[in-house]
């Protein structure tokens, strides 16, 4: 088994590694739990931090109710403090290359395929050898100065569950990125979501990702807040918060072209207002503006990657609470009544729509309705709905599940 040694500054201490970073199970039955850290590998806060939760839970002896595990994402490229070696390991998880994966690592292309069988086939393990629900949360940080927050695919499952922490959810992400792990886990129907603890280095971004931890521990019901510093951890976060716990969509995002020098203008940071016309960036020595007022998300300052920067607005509670009504009736059955729109199969897994037909069909009823995953071609759209895939009865006894359907 890969072993690796992970240095870090901002805790001047050494940790050694594998694939599992660490597992902890209880006496009695409840949820099985999948923390996911360094699948980018300049980002090692996370592993620090659920090491250190681990250590906390075994050392204290703390009982649990279920399943924890903690995953080591990319462990050369955090060998080697690099964001990905070939290729970016949150951009290869589509169902196309998952299902040409070969099967041992030992015969991947390269070195990032041979860590995602390794990760792919450890998580369908845990799948079948233990019972649910299951929760799956990855965590990252940034290359720029952030507050917390929440990244989180369109479905009232993931929204009912991250409603209970005191941080901004970022909605829509799945629309703009193609292959990260959390899609994968979605369209198995899982509740899945990232975590941004904060900037690549600093030290505040291991505490916060140990706060999320102890939180979804205690979320998932597998943990009593009794045995834990509870509103500590729940201070810690709602505090680097502050007013800006609301749930945002993303709206635009700024692709990095093969061989464009990309440099973002220096001291932006996420959730930053910006005015329209405003310079963000510029593109091979030209200026980069923003098109409308807005907030600034995740601006690139590392040399790896392809996404310059996003942008994101504030979704107003009307339209939060009537997307949940329309998607608590499946008011998007109605849609196919109408010319040029149509299901792809028997399963309702997507819409098609006829783009020549049914010009009416606005984007924002489609997100309103749950398609945030949306394929274009020619002459039509394949909308993708994460609300028929979700398992919901899986969660029905949680104690957060009988709220997924309140108004916010």
């Amino acid at each position: 088994m890969t072993q690796i040694r992970l240095h870090s500054p901002a805790l001047n201490s050494e940790i050694k590694i594998s694939r599992i970073i660490g597992s902890y199970h209880g006496d009695a039955a409840g949820p099985t739990l999948i923390f996911m850290g360094g699948i980018h590998g300049n980002e090692p806060a996370g592993v620090f931090a659920l090491h250190r939760v681990i250590n906390h839970l075994e050392q204290n002896k703390i009982p649990i109710n279920g399943n924890i595990f903690c995953i080591a994402g990319n462990l050369q490229a955090l060998k080697q403090g690099t964001r990905f070696l070939a290729e970016d390991m949150n951009r290869i998880w589509t169902k196309g290359r998952i299902d040409l994966l070969p099967e041992a690592p030992e015969e991947a292309e390269n070195e990032e395929i041979a860590e995602q069988i390794e990760v792919y086939n450890l998580i369908r393990e845990i799948l079948k050898t233990h019972p649910g629900p299951f929760y799956f949360f990855d965590i990252h940080t940034t290359s720029s100065e952030t507050l917390p927050f929440l990244t989180v695919n369109d479905s009232l499952l993931n929204r009912g569950f991250t409603s209970q922490y005191p941080l901004p959810i970022i909605l829509g992400i799945e629309e703009y990125l193609s292959g990260p792990i959390l899609s994968y886990i979605n369209e198995l129907g899982y509740v899945a979501f990232g975590f941004e603890a904060g900037q690549h280095d600093d030290l505040g971004s291991i505490e916060n990702a140990e706060a999320f931890s102890y939180l979804s521990l205690v979320f998932t019901g597998l943990l009593d807040r009794a045995l834990i510093d509870y509103h500590h951890y729940y201070d810690l976060l709602a505090k680097t918060a502050g007013d800006v716990k609301s749930i945002f969509e993303i709206y635009f995002r700024y692709r990095i072209t093969p061989e464009e020098e990309f440099v973002m203008e220096p001291g932006f940071f996420n959730f930053q207002r910006v005015r329209r016309d405003q310079l963000v960036a510029k593109s091979n020595g030209k200026d980069i503006r923003a098109k409308t007022n807005g907030r600034i998300f995740l601006p690139l300052y590392q040399n790896q990657g392809t996404d310059g920067f996003f942008a994101i607005r504030r979704i107003k509670r009307l339209f939060l609470n009537l997307s949940t009504k329309m998607r608590k009736y499946q008011l998007d059955r109605v849609l196919v009544w109408l010319p040029g729109i149509s299901w792809l199969d028997d399963k309702k897994s997507a819409l098609v729509i006829n783009r020549t037909i049914a010009r009416f069909l606005a984007k924002q009823l489609l997100h309103l309705l749950g398609y945030r995953s949306i394929e274009k071609g020619k002459d039509y759209l394949l909308a993708y709905n994460r609300e028929s895939e979700a398992r919901n009865q899986d969660y029905q006894k949680a104690n957060w599940f009988e709220h997924i359907y309140d108004s916010i």
